[in-house]
């Protein structure tokens, strides 16, 4: 006999709540210390792992690929010649490969693959596109260890779902090949705020404010000299046209929704391949549940089809 899952608000699993619990908190925390130090701010963020589960018969290393830092992450028996770049999110200025190496390594696994979590530069230190150019240079540097293009898949969640999308773009710019995918877990894109989620869901996300957003985009940004509809640094203005088979999901309950949808929209109006799948009463970046959840799991076995479809 087996047992359904318990379930909490909006039909979502009790399990699901341990991604906005973490979120509430961080909320509180900032709510409460407006001025917390970037290194402390930082610190905080790199708990983003903790709804994860440590997922089973994977390794990390430490490496440096095309000079910049990261943490492979390797599953028993993947097939190394297949390779995800993976962008973490944190509005460009916080997350690390650190924070996020539980959840690439949960896709990698899923995929049967490698995966290679980019260190790279935060803001405000290093405005756009510092955090475009790591992805383009580790993206050479695979290539010239061997790996095809069409075998490297860009990755990310939300501001490096942003960066998955970017860093194709900046690709084709410079009239090097592009990878065979891109992944986006619920991309943050839209650097005026103008999505309608940031309004509907404003209740139910509980994270993500338009005050912690206009503080990011100071950041990458440079407080206002790099223009808000710069194509890489804003995907929603950039001609799509090209863009590999893409791959897009959000959570039902994020203020950032509108974003994914808004992207899924113009690449499919620029004739790119394009999946969206959306969780209803799902966090921002759900699949962090992962090994924890269903809704997350779920998610990742999806995704592991429509790679190899």
């Amino acid at each position: 006999m087996t047992t359904a899952p318990s379930t909490g608000p909006a039909g979502t699993s009790v399990e699901s709540d341990a991604l906005r619990a973490l979120y509430a908190d961080w909320a509180a925390i900032l709510a409460g210390t407006p001025d917390l130090p970037p290194r402390l701010l930082r610190s905080l963020f790199d708990e983003w792992h903790q709804p994860t589960r440590e997922p089973e018969d994977v390794t990390y290393r430490d490496d440096v690929v095309g000079g910049v830092p990261g943490i492979w992450t390797l599953p028993a028996g993947a097939n190394a010649s297949e390779v995800l770049l993976y962008t973490h999110g944190g509005g460009f200025a916080v997350g690390s490969a650190a924070s996020h190496r539980k959840l690439a390594g949960h896709v990698a696994k899923a995929l049967g693959v490698t995966a290679f979590v980019l260190d790279y530069r935060r803001a405000p230190e290093h405005p756009h596109p510092a955090q475009i150019e790591d992805g383009v240079a580790a993206f050479r540097a695979l290539t010239e260890r061997g790996v095809a293009p069409a075998d490297i898949t860009t990755i990310g969640d939300s501001a490096g779902g942003n960066l998955a999308v970017a860093i194709p773009l900046a690709l084709r710019e410079r009239g090097l090949p592009q990878p065979g995918r891109v992944i986006a877990f619920s991309p943050w894109l839209d650097m005026e705020n103008t999505g309608a989620s940031l309004v509907t869901n404003a209740e139910t996300d509980a994270l993500i404010t338009v005050p912690l957003l206009e503080g990011m985009i100071a950041g990458v940004l440079a407080e206002g000299r790099i223009p808000p509809r710069t194509p890489l640094a804003n995907p929603l203005h950039a001609d799509l046209t090209g863009l590999p088979r893409l791959y897009v999901d959000a959570g039902g309950a994020e203020a950032l929704l509108d974003d994914a949808v808004r992207l899924t929209d113009r690449a499919r109006a620029a004739g790119v391949d394009v999946t969206l799948s959306i969780r209803e009463g799902m966090q921002h970046v759900f699949p962090f549940l992962a090994g924890t959840a269903q809704e997350a799991d779920e998610e990742i076995a999806a995704v592991a089809r429509w790679y190899r479809g």
